[in-house]
Formats: C-alpha cells, sequence, structure tokens
C-alpha cells in the first residue's frame, strides 16, 4: 500500500495542499473548524508526517542533543551519574513529544564530529554533560547560533546558560558536620580540578578548614573508586593521625572505605567517612555511608525546560541545594 501524502489529505479534506501542511506542522493561524476537517482527513487515511520535509517547513528536528565530554568506558561504568542524566532527559523529552541524541567527544576527531553535527542543525538545542577545563565545545557550539546550556558550572571562559547543585554549599555542610562531630585532622579527596565539581567541592572543603583555623590534607581523585581508594592511601601515609574524610564523590568514599579497611582502620571509631552524591550504593556499604545528596536529574530536568521554554539564551545560572544525609560512616 502506498503511503498517503499531503495531496490525499487535502482531497479527503477538501482544502489545498497549504493548509494541510499548516495544519500538520502545528500552525495558528488555521481555522478550527477547518483543522478539525484536516485532522479527521489525517486519522481516517493515516497520514504519517515525513520527518525530514516538517523539518524543512519548521526548521526544528524534534530533537535534544546530549553530548557528553567522557569516552565511552567512562560513561558506560559503574558510576550512575550518567545513566541518571540520561533517564532524566530523556522521560523530560519524551512527555514533550521529543527525543534526546547521544554524543559522547573525547578527543580531536569526536570534538570536530559533534561540532559539524551541531552546526548542521540537526538537533534543536545542545546540554554539555562532564565538561573539563580544556573542553573546546563550549566554545564551538556557541557560536553555532543553537541554544546550549550545561550541566554544571562551566570551567572554560565561555560559559553558557547553565544548572547546577551547589557543591560549595554541600561540601560546607559535610566538613561543618565532621568538625562538630569533634573531628580535628580532616582530609579530602577531590575530583579533577579541571571541573567545576572538583574545584567547587574543594573550595568549601578549604573554607570551613580555614575558618576553623585547622591544615587543609588533600589528596585528588577522579571520582572513581579506584581513585578513592589510592587517595586514602596516600593520605594515610602523609598523615596517619588523621581522623575524618571528606570525599568528593561516594564512589571515591567507597573506594576510601575499602582503604581504611585494609590499613586496619575502623570507620568511623578511627576515621569518620562522608561522601558527595547520596547514590544507592551509599545505603549498603559497611558501615552505610553518610554523603550529600546532590539533585542530579531534577538539574538535567531544569535543564530540558529550559531549552523547550526558549530561556536558554542569556539565562541566568540556576544552582539547586544538596542535602546533608547522615548515616553510620560518621
Amino acid at each position: 500500500m502506498k503511503r498517503p501524502t499531503l495531496e490525499a489529505v487535502a482531497a479527503r479534506a477538501g482544502v489545498s495542499r497549504a493548509t494541510v501542511s499548516r495544519v500538520v506542522n502545528g500552525s495558528a493561524t488555521v481555522n478550527p473548524r477547518i483543522r478539525a476537517v484536516v485532522l479527521r482527513a489525517v486519522a481516517e487515511l493515516g497520514y504519517v508526517p515525513n520527518p525530514a520535509a516538517r523539518s524543512l517547513v519548521t526548521r526544528r528536528t524534534g530533537s535534544i542533543g546530549l553530548v557528553v565530554s567522557e569516552p565511552p568506558a567512562r560513561v558506560f561504568s559503574d558510576d550512575p551519574f550518567f545513566s541518571l542524566v540520561l533517564r532524566a532527559v530523556s522521560q523530560e523529552l519524551e512527555a514533550a513529544d521529543k527525543q534526546v541524541v547521544l554524543m559522547m567527544a573525547s578527543s580531536p576527531a569526536g570534538y570536530d564530529r559533534v561540532e559539524r553535527y551541531v552546526a548542521g542543525r540537526h538537533v534543536d538545542g545542545v546540554i554539555l554533560l562532564s565538561q573539563h577545563g580544556s573542553d573546546p565545545l563550549p566554545a564551538a557550539l556557541v557560536r553555532t547560533g543553537v541554544p546550549v546550556v550545561s550541566h554544571g558550572r562551566p570551567v572554560s571562559t565561555t560559559r553558557p546558560p547553565y544548572c547546577d547543585a551547589d557543591n560549595v554549599g554541600g561540601a560546607r555542610a559535610a566538613v561543618g558536620h565532621l568538625l562538630a562531630r569533634g573531628r580535628r585532622r580532616v582530609a579530602t579527596i577531590t575530583g579533577p580540578v579541571d571541573m567545576s565539581a572538583g574545584l567547587d567541592r574543594l573550595a568549601g572543603y578549604r573554607e570551613l578548614m580555614s575558618g576553623s583555623g585547622r591544615r587543609s590534607l588533600v589528596a585528588v581523585g577522579d571520582f572513581t573508586r579506584d581513585s578513592g581508594a589510592a587517595a586514602m592511601s596516600q593520605l594515610l601515609e602523609d598523615d596517619p593521625d588523621l581522623d575524618a574524610v571528606f570525599a568528593a564523590s561516594d564512589l571515591m568514599a567507597i573506594g576510601a572505605l575499602r582503604a581504611l579497611r585494609g590499613a586496619g582502620r575502623r570507620v568511623p571509631d578511627d576515621v569518620a567517612v562522608v561522601g558527595f552524591d547520596d547514590i544507592e550504593a551509599a545505603r549498603f556499604t559497611d558501615p552505610a555511608l553518610t554523603t550529600v545528596r546532590q539533585p542530579v536529574a531534577e538539574v538535567a530536568r531544569t535543564l530540558v525546560r529550559m531549552l523547550l521554554d526558549g530561556v536558554a539564551d542569556g539565562a541566568g545560572p540556576v544552582i539547586l541545594p544538596t542535602e546533608l544525609v547522615v548515616r553510620d560512616s560518621t
């Protein structure tokens, strides 16, 4: 059976082809009575608009690009952050009858591919995720004229509108909790220092430590379990008397728990541990992990709404609150 055409719908409805085109493309200039006749003809014939032709008329693709500046091995690892963002973006777009296009870029070739795709207007907007300081995409994609927003504060000098969790405030709450519990030698395991989340959580830690007159004890991680374990071992070697650690992600905190157990340190008796994220696994560590809950999914949904509502251009940052969740590790 041949696919019904606009001309067939027009003949069935007794209107022009141009009128049918305006109706199926959502134009508000068509008389409601005529619109109803056309839509009835569409339903009777089973007409389905051609997406490519419709895009030419509306200059819209119905797609939003989610650009992740990480290699596939990192995106599809055991870190639930990426799946939480993808799920939230997909659900929000599905409710708006739109779709997400996932693009990953972690090399010059990847950056070029993403830039060409976006510049070709294959998406109506872009959400940037997991940016690093050397990432050229924020500036390159802003230049295309396609609306761009960022999940997290951009580190680059080109700063598209963004939504983020209160990373500084969350870190202050974590360290303040440890100090209030009487801990005196509080260390931190940072995230990557070329990412805003790593920098902001380190800034919150240092602010509280400076205000308390205590010395900062810092080791750098990369938000993974293994880096948390390695950083914890380094901190114990640098200061065997430390009695608390704030890890800038739950996965690093879980790695730190493993290293502390291997070193014969009891948690929280000898060393208290706080993480950041409140991933599901935080409730099932031994002991259960005290952490800072951040609204990863709500940040993603907010960014989708910014793009769909057309408020991305020139919008100021949106910062959502975090919450300290106290469990047995402190």
